[in-house]
């Protein structure tokens, strides 16, 4: 179902002279504190709706943003959101800033993450300014964190939105939890707590870096500038020399060093996959070794290291002899330090094994094992009964399920320019509070001003 600049003149009463009117205003070109931009839908009478948008990946450069023809597209819909007076929030559920999609031979401001992320803001002044402007509207603006910002300190974003209400405070750094609704039947978080790849990491490094938790950036961090470097170079392909472990290698691991190595063995075969795929210049076989590419001095780490330092490959223990899969330097052994992860992150309902972890933050598990998180630790948690709704960000796949009882799980999506994981970007979830059952909860599209589409039915199970 679409919902027209036309159909809401109409049901509004107006006639075909009001919207010729509209159409001469230019509806919503302003730029003004007051934007004259048509409403998202014909409004109730009370504010009743709680609006959530995530994954918007706004970048320090506009050479090194994912977001960069959807971004006016994002202003128009702040100012037709302003005109939508049943809106009573919009939560930015995580990934508003982006500091991970940036190649790995981006080092200027790398030793001062806030002045980084000030950058960043400055960027994209235009998107900062809409949300001063919902707030001034009377909607209340409400952000998660996500892990593309989970290093961002909530004074540098109090200080661009000053009356922003920041969930987190009670959590580690990274991570936050927002319960809303008439009920506090709705629960938005960004969702990477449960992803092996993106959860915050103050473990498996904390000896590597000798900093007591100070580190934090996750396996996924590196993987993510690796990526942008192959994306942003082209996507070449490379001729790489990595690591193998084979299928036998690791069947005669049964007597090894450490424990879980089937984990070990999943992660391994994960990267691999992702390895082979991802061919920037840097990963060539004569540069794999020794090319120094991550040049970290942020969270914690202070030291410059090579692409074989984050591979895992079969390694001997020195003291046993015994064989053992792992990195050699970063990471080291990540399956061991799992539990830990899920304990400091304060994940109400750990996963376990690491191997069943692993496997489900990559197709073909993901993004339906975000749906299996959002049950074990909210929708069928005892200690959860209030909650209804559940909505996660970070997959980038819009998704609507239900379970018993007609409780929901719902994800945001993304404004991402290219979506490689779903057909549709510039997704957003509207929850009417108050109510219940399906008619409560929708995903739509901003397809552009005057036309937001529901998709509900199509991202549905």
């Amino acid at each position: 179902m679409k919902f027209s600049r036309r159909d809401f003149v109409k049901s509004m009463g107006t006639g075909a002279g009001a919207l010729a009117a509209l159409n001469a205003s230019g509806c919503g070109s302003s730029s003004s504190a007051y934007s004259d931009a048509a409403p998202l839908w014909a409004a109730d009478a009370v504010r009743n709706k709680i609006v959530v948008i995530s994954d918007i990946h706004l970048g320090i450069e506009d050479r090194y943003t994912e977001t960069l023809k959807n971004r006016p597209l994002l202003i128009k819909f702040l100012q037709c959101l302003q005109n939508t007076k049943d809106v009573r929030e919009l939560v930015i559920a995580g990934d508003f800033l982006d500091e991970w999609f940036l190649p790995v031979y981006y080092y200027p401001l790398y030793t001062d993450q806030d002045q980084f992320y000030r950058n960043v803001i400055a960027n994209n002044q235009g998107v900062i300014d809409e949300l001063n402007r919902v707030i001034a509207s009377g909607i209340k603006l409400v952000y998660v964190p996500g892990n593309h910002d989970l290093t961002l300190k909530p004074s540098v974003l109090q200080e661009a939105i000053p009356q922003l209400v920041q969930a987190g405070s009670a959590e580690p750094q990274g991570l936050g939890t927002y319960y809303t609704g008439d009920r506090n039947e709705i629960v938005i978080e960004h969702g990477h707590r449960y992803d092996v790849f993106s959860a915050p990491d103050t473990v498996t490094n904390e000896a590597l870096c000798g900093n007591q938790g100070k580190t934090i950036l996750p396996a996924g961090y590196f993987y993510a500038r690796y990526a942008a470097t192959w994306v942003l170079e082209g996507k070449p392909k490379v001729a790489q020399n990595l690591p193998v472990i084979s299928p036998g290698d690791y069947a005669g691991l049964k007597d090894s060093a450490y424990v879980d190595q089937a984990g070990a063995y999943a992660y391994y075969s994960i990267l691999d996959n992702i390895s082979k795929k991802m061919t920037p210049y840097e990963s060539g076989e004569d540069h794999f070794a020794t090319n120094k590419i991550f040049k970290i001095r942020i969270s914690g780490f202070n030291g410059d290291y090579t692409y074989k330092d984050f591979y895992p490959a079969m390694l001997t223990d020195e003291q046993t002899g015994k064989k053992y899969i792992s990195a050699p330097t970063l990471f080291r052994n990540i399956q061991l330090s799992w539990q830990a992860r899920q304990v400091a992150n304060k994940v109400k309902v750990p996963e376990a094994p690491f191997a069943v972890s692993v496997a489900g933050a990559v197709p073909p598990a993901f993004p339906d094992s975000f749906f299996s998180r959002a049950k074990a630790n909210y929708l069928e948690n005892p200690n959860e009964k209030n909650v209804e709704v559940v909505v996660f960000g970070h997959t980038h796949v819009p998704m609507c399920r239900y379970v018993d009882g007609g409780k929901c799980y719902l994800n945001s999506g993304t404004w991402i320019d290219e979506n490689t994981e779903h057909p549709a970007t510039r997704t957003f979830v509207v929850i009417t509070t108050g109510s219940t059952g399906k008619d409560a909860t929708a995903i739509r599209q901003f397809v552009k001003e005057g036309e937001v589409a529901d998709i509900t039915a199509s991202v549905s199970a």
